[in-house]
């Protein structure tokens, strides 16, 4: 993880979907998010890793802080106001956030971002309990219309995961 975040994390503390394409891509930053919370969660304290793991996951979750839209989902291009809401990144990026209050590595000021993405997300369940707008399995492509475009699934796995994790942090 500290190598990624040493060649992989820019300066606003999201990840480009690939060096060669310049994109925020939201499931690809979503698993960056839920793994440093999933790593830091069991990484001892005096692991010579964690303090650059955590300095990575806190300047992440500032940044996703800014980025949640007035819905309270954020983007398939995270950075991107114009692009669609997307509930697997969206659910991972609340499942890193409620992980991180519940850790005492987050201030209250998260509390109501995770309330309000819980809520907006919560509606992006069908009638048949089944997560909507879950981008496909993406590929990179230096394109900003390929992510755009890319299609969306119900129910598929990439969504429904992230949400019960959500679920079950906040038991």
């Amino acid at each position: 993880m500290a190598l990624y975040l040493n060649e992989l994390q820019m300066p606003n503390g999201l990840f480009y979907h690939a060096p060669d394409v310049p994109y925020y891509w939201g499931r690809g930053n979503g698993w960056m998010a839920a793994g440093m919370a999933e790593l830091l969660s069991v990484l001892p304290n005096d692991n010579p890793d964690r303090s650059r793991i955590m300095r990575g996951y806190l300047t992440m979750m500032k940044s996703l802080k800014s980025f949640q839209g007035e819905t309270g989902m954020w983007n398939q291009l995270v950075d991107d106001p114009d692009c669609w809401p997307e509930t697997s990144c969206s659910a991972m990026f609340t499942y890193a956030m409620i992980t991180g209050i519940k850790n005492g590595w987050l201030d209250a000021s998260y509390v109501p971002v995770v309330k309000e993405a819980w809520m907006a997300l919560v509606s992006y369940i069908n009638e048949d309990g089944d997560m909507t707008e879950i981008c496909i399995g993406t590929n990179k492509k230096n394109d900003r219309q390929y992510y755009y475009d890319r299609p969306r699934m119900i129910g598929d796995f990439h969504g429904q995961a992230p949400m019960l994790w959500c679920a079950a942090a906040l038991l």
